[in-house]
């Protein structure tokens, strides 16, 4: 019974992020106001949006989201004023454009890399064992002298 209590609230913890006086009266509002706190992320949580983090600024984040809604700024509006403040840090799916080109395709770079140079290296260690190094007949003597046979 303990543990069913504890995975349920666990798993409803986050829905009480957002407190009932912070939702707005308008719903086409607070649906939007929902759309945009999902796609951005709690600066102390790291892992969360602000819909689920419970910390302050979390709640600071969503109360100016909906206060700009409320002076009339589109989504977009909301989302560039909030990285414009924040950094794109705040942006659970930061863009692709600008110098996060390189951190978006530095991973699959490297790995085509890693998977080229494994490729080369066993490559040549094939090449090596098919021509082969054959003992020369001085070398084959000493290496009977050595091991005794």
């Amino acid at each position: 019974m303990k543990r069913l209590i504890l995975a349920l609230i666990l798993i409803t913890g986050p829905l009480f992020a957002v407190t009932p006086d912070e939702v707005l009266d308008d719903p086409a509002l607070e649906a939007r106001a929902r759309e945009i706190s999902a796609g951005l992320r709690c600066v102390v949580c790291q892992g969360e949006n602000i819909d689920e983090s419970n910390a302050a600024i979390a709640k600071d984040l969503r109360l100016l989201v909906r206060e700009r809604l409320l002076a009339g700024d589109t989504n977009d509006e909301v989302v560039d004023f909030i990285v414009e403040r924040y950094g794109e840090y705040v942006l659970m799916r930061p863009t692709t454009g600008g110098a996060n080109v390189i951190l978006w395709y530095a991973g699959p770079a490297l790995f085509l890399l890693a998977l080229l140079g494994a490729g080369l290296y066993l490559r040549g260690r094939s090449r090596a064992t098919e021509t082969g190094t054959a003992l020369s007949g001085d070398e084959e003597a000493r290496l009977r002298e050595l091991l005794g046979d």
